[in-house]
């Protein structure tokens, strides 16, 4: 690869960024996922206003059927009946969809806006960026830690770091192992994102250094294929949110 080449791809993977190190903020993260938290936001608040119950239209009917759908997956997996966790799951698909399509972009699209203005870089996939799956995944972590405290008490959920999983005797491993354990599901949650989104990023990168009328053939391609790849990753992810908390509720649903 060309000195050429390898400048293009790395001006392509560098974000918007303030501060230095651990203190960084990835701004051009920020602004997009938190533009798309917005519009989600928005679009439900209309839509909202707008129902009709009588004859659903448009817009109207493939939030219902997709609705209908993430409620099924939540039935299915879920202990207990809670009102937090279909909205939840519903959420989590949306919002990581949409920052996942933001991949499906011409690469050149916003950091040539970017630059218009002055900045130098801006990355559009929120998702191709470790901060943002890892602070979903932490997102996760807090909430299945809520529903662990909930279900069996503090003393309760601490137990478990004491007995589990070779009993009382050998607590000192047991605390061990049941804390990688506990840190290993977000872990690996936000990783999978993140290498899913980054790879598809670093694939679209390489085909814009072809000559655009070679380009076009594996980018219709590689775009159509993507598509299928950001909504199953999304779909994953909602699924494995639910998973973790349904297990950490599960002794609640248990007693009732």
């Amino acid at each position: 690869m060309s000195t050429k080449a390898v400048t293009f791809v790395e001006d392509h993977l560098k974000n918007l960024t303030v501060g230095h190190g651990f203190w960084s903020l990835h701004l051009d993260t920020l602004v997009v996922g938190w533009v798309l938290g917005a519009g989600l936001v928005l679009v439900g608040w209309v839509l909202g206003r707008r129902l009709d119950e009588r004859v659903p239209h448009g817009v109207q009917n493939v939030l219902e059927a997709l609705l209908e759908f993430v409620d099924d997956q939540v039935k299915g997996i879920f202990p207990v009946t809670d009102p937090l966790i279909g909205p939840l799951a519903f959420t989590v698909f949306l919002w990581v969809f949409l920052m996942n399509a933001m991949d499906l972009l011409p690469v050149d699209l916003l950091p040539t806006i970017a630059r218009a203005f002055g900045i130098q870089h801006f990355r559009s996939t929120p998702t191709a960026d470790p901060y943002t799956t890892l602070g979903l995944a932490l997102s996760v972590f807090l909430l299945t830690l809520y529903y662990h405290i909930r279900s069996k008490g503090f003393w309760g959920y601490f137990k478990t770091f004491l007995i589990h999983p070779f009993g009382p005797y050998f607590f000192p491993v047991n605390i061990l192992m049941t804390a990688v354990e506990e840190i290993a599901k977000p872990l690996s949650l936000g990783l999978r994102l993140f290498g899913n989104m980054f790879a598809g990023e670093l694939v679209f990168l390489l085909i814009a250094l072809l000559p655009w009328w070679i380009a076009w053939m594996p980018g219709t391609l590689w775009s159509i294929f993507h598509l299928l790849v950001i909504t199953l990753q999304a779909f994953i992810f909602m699924i494995l949110t639910v998973m973790y908390v349904a297990m950490a509720a599960a002794e609640e649903g248990d007693a009732h």
